[in-house]
């Protein structure tokens, strides 16, 4: 198996704490540094502790150029900003986490790294945008019904997301005693990770709306998400199931439940689970992942893979935590 050299800059986050844990071990993987200003000649492990005994890597505050891949690990509009600033080879594949490349007004050369939606894209890319957490579960809730025209005229979602994704940086709504026994709405009707949806169901089902009113909420955990897409149809509870498992049959991550799902399903892994419910007309589509892992760095390993030919399981095949 070849042997992938590996960059990663912003390091100390969350999301740069996952994508050491799943590259570590990974068998095609040599990482060669782990950039961070703030952390910079620290050991790794200082900031992730569960990695003590794991690695006796340390950041760096400079840029290695033999490298295959480059993560970014940024805050959103970093990263746009850290490119401009450094000259990176030309021969290095880019995978973006931050928001700054997904758009098509913005992504210049970056493929939108959603792979049940462009995978062959993706294999063949250079760069590479890594969608959002919030986005990822909702389009893979929805994608089976743009693939086949059937989005209907509105959509309405509530999704809960964990701690963790509002980043490692503290906030009157991060810290513990906010959060502990306490559930909140933020940017109703507006996420920015709408935008992202709304272009990719228009790649599937040319001049939909994007009539979706979505409301995300904090919940009380650290990790993962968990929607609740809700709309009419006249398509029977077993069509949907069909079409939904047509769509995801050759995709080894998003699996279509005919029970009900729950979060602890996908918590420390890079599956998504999908499960649909009908009464009368009314449709319910449930959609869980884990948002720091298919929701971005789990994901992010995902791109590589294909990136790099591999078989895009390769590192990523993670049991959940049941209890």
């Amino acid at each position: 198996m070849q042997t992938i050299k590996a960059g990663i800059v912003g390091g100390a986050g969350y999301t740069g704490g996952e994508l050491l844990r799943l590259l570590l071990p990974h068998p095609a993987v040599e990482i060669a540094f782990v950039h961070s200003n703030s952390s910079a000649g620290k050991p790794v492990y200082e900031v992730h502790t569960d990695l003590f005994g794991d690695t006796d890597l340390r950041f760096s505050d400079k840029l290695i150029q033999d490298i295959d891949v480059l993560f970014l690990c940024m805050g959103h509009g970093d990263s746009k900003v850290f490119l401009a600033e450094n000259e990176i080879d030309s021969e290095v594949k880019i995978i973006d986490l931050s928001q700054d490349f997904r758009l098509k007004d913005t992504a210049g050369a970056f493929i939108y790294g959603l792979p049940e939606l462009n995978r062959e894209k993706i294999a063949k890319a250079h760069y590479i945008a890594n969608p959002g957490c919030f986005a990822t579960a909702l389009q893979l809730a929805l994608l089976p019904l743009a693939s086949a025209g059937k989005l209907p005229e509105s959509i309405y979602i509530s999704a809960l997301t964990g701690s963790t994704g509002a980043g490692q940086s503290l906030s009157t709504t991060s810290h513990f005693s906010w959060r502990a026994n306490n559930i909140s709405v933020y940017k109703a009707f507006t996420h920015q990770h709408l935008n992202e949806i709304g272009e990719s169901l228009t790649q599937l089902q040319p001049g939909y709306a994007k009539n979706i009113k979505f409301i995300p909420e904090r919940g009380d955990f650290s990790r993962g998400i968990f929607a609740s897409v809700m709309f009419e149809s006249t398509m029977t509870e077993d069509e949907l199931y069909k079409l939904y498992n047509a769509y995801y049959e050759s995709h080894p991550f998003t699996h279509v439940s005919q029970k009900g799902i729950d979060l602890k399903q996908v918590v420390n892994t890079n599956k998504c689970l999908v499960s649909i419910v009908k009464n009368g007309d009314d449709v319910l589509v449930t959609s869980a992942i884990d948002n720091l892992l298919k929701g971005a760095s789990g994901q992010a390993v995902q791109n590589m893979n294909l990136l790099f030919g591999l078989d895009e399981k390769t590192g990523l095949q993670l049991k959940a935590s049941a209890f």
